[in-house]
């Protein structure tokens, strides 16, 4: 095997308390860390898309109070739901969840298109921005509907946002009227 490449690089100081943090914390080496961090970001350089997906995804699930979830198991949930004689309870139970949030993100999410990528990394739907404050939502499914757009309205609008959501047959349509 031949010898390692050496080099040298120059850090700035965030990045140096980072290097030094990430040491401490993974037992690494720094070259070790480097080249994990190397290989990681070669791996995951497809575009910068996937980077900030990758990020929401860490940010909601670290905290333990988001879940993965198989699409086939949330479609069945909402099956029930729409079934169930006591599906507006769960609806208008949503409208707490969802003032909740909006109390949470009002701080950290400041535009309604950073909230729907949010949701969009939740697999809740494909995002397409059609113009400043107008977007096109492609449904998972028909079933989850009426819980994204509840959701969404709920939640901009508790943030301070006037909101108009248009129905198709399997997308929503929201625009945020300024």
């Amino acid at each position: 095997m031949p010898a390692p490449t050496r080099m040298t690089i120059a850090l700035d100081e965030e990045s140096e308390r980072i290097l030094k943090m990430l040491t401490s914390e993974t037992r690494l080496s720094q070259s070790a860390l480097v080249r994990a961090a190397l290989k990681f970001f070669s791996q995951h350089k497809g575009s910068t898309g996937d980077l900030e997906k990758m990020k929401l995804w860490s940010d909601l699930l670290h905290t333990g109070e988001h879940i993965i979830l198989d699409i086939d198991h949330w479609l069945l949930f909402l099956r029930y739901i729409e079934a169930s004689s006591k599906k507006d309870q769960f609806y208008e139970e949503g409208k707490n969840v969802a003032k909740s949030h909006a109390e949470q993100l009002v701080k950290t999410t400041p535009t309604p298109q950073e909230y729907l990528k949010r949701l969009e990394a939740c697999n809740f739907y494909k995002l397409k921005t059609d113009s400043e404050g107008e977007y096109t939502l492609v449904l998972s499914s028909r079933l989850s509907k009426r819980f994204v757009k509840e959701l969404i309205s709920e939640t901009l609008s508790e943030m301070g946002f006037d909101v108009l959501i248009r129905e198709d047959i399997a997308k929503l349509r929201v625009r945020i009227n300024r």
